[in-house]
C-alpha cells in the first residue's frame, strides 16, 4: 500500500471538512487516510486557519535558523577562549 503525504494546508482544509459537517467516515474513504490519522490532525491542527499554519511554519523555520546561528556563535566563542587561554 502506497504511503499518502498531506501538506499542512491541505490537513487543515481535511478538517474544515470535517467540522463542516462531513461524517469522519466520508473523510477516511475519500482520502484514503485512517480513523487514527484524522484524530491525530485534530489534535494537531484542530482550530487553526490554512494562514495560522504557514505562520507557524515560518516562525519554526526562523527558529531553526536562528538556533543554527546561536550554535555556531558559540563554537566560535569556545575556539576563541581556547586559543586565548594558551601561553605565547
Amino acid at each position: 500500500m502506497q504511503k499518502k503525504r498531506y501538506t499542512e494546508e491541505q490537513i487543515v482544509r481535511i478538517l474544515g471538512e470535517a467540522e463542516s459537517g462531513i461524517k469522519i467516515e466520508e473523510l477516511i474513504r475519500k482520502y484514503g487516510v485512517s480513523r487514527n490519522t484524522i484524530y491525530r490532525w485534530r489534535s494537531k491542527y484542530g482550530g487553526l486557519a490554512v494562514s495560522d499554519v504557514r505562520r507557524m511554519k515560518q516562525l519554526e523555520e526562523e527558529n531553526r535558523r536562528l538556533k543554527q546561528i546561536v550554535a555556531d556563535l558559540t563554537l566560535e566563542i569556545d575556539a576563541v577562549k581556547h586559543v586565548l587561554q594558551k601561553k605565547w
